[in-house]
């Protein structure tokens, strides 16, 4: 049983900290191209929701996370509107592994900020006046994972030698 124990520990770094240090809005964005027209239609829209993360490192132990959150509402071929949300943070990591570094910055964090972008669509939506729009949440940790086994086949692929045909 201690052998368990230390060959867990050995994969963490006890001196390993995250802090958050600021959420805040980097961009937001409500357009509504002809809302008369969309008021006099019956109200059933497609909603296309896009999620992207990006992440850049500021200096050696803090990172902004950005979370985009796009929803766009269409009736027919027409736009009812189009909401942008720019949800990002400030976040502090020292002294973790690269791995789990990585899954913070990748799901953990989007995972943080991803409630006050879910919160800024439906008050931009509840201001343009259309019904109410309230985001399902999100798992992160499998976008996360897909992403990383992706990441792996193509580097998978790029290291197997293609046969050219004569």
């Amino acid at each position: 049983m201690a052998e368990e124990n230390q060959a867990a520990g050995e994969n963490q770094t006890p001196n390993a900290q995250f802090h958050v240090q600021r959420i805040y809005v980097k961009d937001i964005s409500f357009e509504s191209p002809n809302p008369v027209a969309m008021f006099n239609k019956e109200w059933k829209p497609e909603i296309k929701l896009d999620i992207d993360t990006k992440t850049d490192k500021v200096n050696d132990t803090l990172f902004e996370v950005v979370l985009s959150v796009t929803v766009t509402a269409t009736l027919g071929e027409e736009t009812a509107f189009l909401c942008e949300v720019q949800q990002a943070g400030l976040f502090t990591i020292i002294d973790m592994p690269d791995q789990n570094k990585a899954h913070t910055l990748g799901s953990f964090c989007p995972n943080m900020l991803f409630p006050y972008a879910r919160e800024a669509v439906s008050n931009m939506v509840n201001r343009g006046t259309f019904p109410p729009l309230n985001l399902a949440p999100v798992n992160f940790d499998a976008i996360f994972a897909a992403y990383m086994q992706k990441r792996a086949q193509q580097a998978q692929g790029e290291e197997t030698p293609q046969k050219l045909d004569a």
